[in-house]
């Protein structure tokens, strides 16, 4: 079974085709670097910027697959949570192709696209249930419990900012450039991770949820102090001391997931923030001390927003109701709830 799958969901125009929701036959994405003079994502930019690159990218995605359209078996698209306008261009394509050449068009959740990139180039038995999987993208920190491969259940989210929006935050007050969280960590390799006490903010003591807004507050609070003496070595400090912070949050709330779910047989981290070596390393030590499989997408292509994710999301649809592929028109919902998406189901 070929998809042909489109993610459009903020600042990323990316178009694959997977094979059986685990064969990659082409993944091909275009980065809008307008925005970094901005310091984040401008939307109508970004809008305006898809609707110009979308045909060329899926020329591109169905080349390298060496495939037509009429090859195609299913058609995807992130339908959302995102920003509705770019979004927009995704399922209108989709939409229009869908129509045009009598495909079954399949919508997905831009979280459960993350959740399965672990399947990309993986056996299926490699996933084993249950698994926690630790979501954490530019818009979205999440841990669900993974039960089975359509049955998730949300133990934590974020209450105020992302983890990876506060990347961006922290990386646009020190004035390093968008998007924050590569050049923060970059930046950290050469940072003393324990020159600088930042708030390990755990919330209550059996809390799974997140906050990040108070630390990047006490960054701001931080480099305000500082003023004009913001030298290499400070920012360095500054990246080094925050990424540690936010490893030992994340260190906390899984270290209590698996207290509390001593079933769980392997930790999934996925989103972009996944790509993160230093992250990585946290969870992979706390993982092999109590002898739990740690997994991440196989590829820092698959962490980041793509279409093959979002290829890898609509097979197990489908999987679940051969029925549900139709010919048909379907907008965007930028607030979608991924609870309600799988139950609707």
């Amino acid at each position: 079974m070929k998809i042909l799958a489109f993610e459009t969901s903020c600042d990323d125009t990316a178009v694959a085709v997977v094979e059986d929701g685990f064969r990659v036959l082409s993944n091909i994405r275009i980065t809008q670097k307008e925005h970094e003079k901005w310091g984040g994502v401008v939307p109508e930019i970004a809008a305006r910027l898809h609707a110009e690159n979308w045909q060329s990218v899926l020329k591109k995605a169905l080349d390298m697959a060496k495939c037509e359209i009429s090859d195609i078996d299913y058609l995807a698209c992130t339908q959302g949570p995102g920003l509705q306008t770019s979004l927009l261009t995704g399922t209108t394509a989709t939409s229009f192709l869908s129509l045009m050449y009598q495909k079954p068009l399949i919508p997905v959740h831009h979280i459960y696209g993350h959740i399965c990139a672990n399947f990309l180039e993986r056996e299926n038995a490699e996933i084993k249930f249950p698994a926690l999987v630790l979501t954490v993208s530019g818009g979205h920190t999440q841990m669900h419990l993974w039960e089975s491969e359509m049955d998730l259940f949300l133990l934590g989210s974020t209450l105020d900012d992302a983890a990876g929006e506060a990347f961006d935050k922290v990386s646009k007050m020190l004035g390093l450039g968008y998007p924050g969280g590569p050049i923060v960590a970059k930046k950290a390799l050469n940072g003393d991770r324990r020159s600088i006490e930042l708030p390990k903010i755990y919330l209550e003591r059996d809390s799974l949820n997140f906050s990040f807004s108070g630390l990047k507050s006490s960054v701001y609070r931080l480099i305000e102090k500082r003023k004009e003496d913001v030298d290499h070595r400070f920012i360095t400090n500054v990246c080094a001391s925050f990424e540690y912070t936010v490893g030992k949050i994340f260190e906390k709330k899984v270290s209590r997931v698996i207290e509390r779910y001593p079933e769980i047989k392997q930790v999934h981290f996925v989103g972009g923030v996944s790509a993160n070596v230093y992250l990585n390393e946290i969870l992979t030590n706390l993982c092999n001390e109590v002898e739990i499989e740690f997994l991440t997408p196989k590829s820092i292509a698959y962490s980041t927003d793509n279409a093959a994710m979002i290829g890898a999301a609509a097979y197990r649809l489908i999987k679940k109701d051969k029925k549900r592929g139709a010919i048909q028109y379907i907008d965007a919902q930028s607030q979608m709830n991924l609870e309600e998406f799988l139950n609707g189901l």
